[in-house]
């Protein structure tokens, strides 16, 4: 589970400086200090480039903090190392993927990544209610 944090980690804080760093080229700011600071033309909303990134972020966020909580019940409570170590391996894998994939726009890879993830989640789930419903 560690090691698997610190991968699903890297993901989110990798899309977090990519935004400011497609934000930084783009010169491009939403905010009026910002544009002030930096020099960039002042617009009422991100450029597409730089929204793209915004919604991986989130897409990310919203995939990979429900895993963690889940991958923590999971070991807690005592599941087993095996189904553990493929599930957490195929979820980090898919969510790379769809990191990339997202960050490429390509489609249908996107939405297969993202399924497969899906996927490893709720396989982890249903393994968690197996485990406290058969004690």
């Amino acid at each position: 589970m560690p090691f698997t944090c610190l991968l699903l980690v890297v993901n989110l804080l990798f899309l977090w400086g990519y935004s400011g760093a497609v934000r930084g080229r783009t010169k491009i700011a939403i905010n009026p200090e910002d544009a002030a600071q930096f020099g960039g033309e002042l617009r009422d909303s991100d450029p597409p480039e730089v929204a793209r990134v915004l919604r991986a972020h989130r897409n990310a966020e919203s995939a990979i903090y429900p895993f963690l909580l889940l991958g923590l019940v999971y070991v807690l409570i005592g599941g087993g190392l095996k189904l553990a170590s493929a599930l957490f391996a195929i979820f980090v894998a898919a969510r790379y993927a769809h990191s990339f994939t997202y960050l490429k726009a390509l489609q249908p890879w996107r939405t297969i990544s993202f399924l497969i993830g899906g996927l490893a989640m709720i396989a982890l789930l249903l393994d968690i209610a197996w485990l406290l419903l058969s004690r």
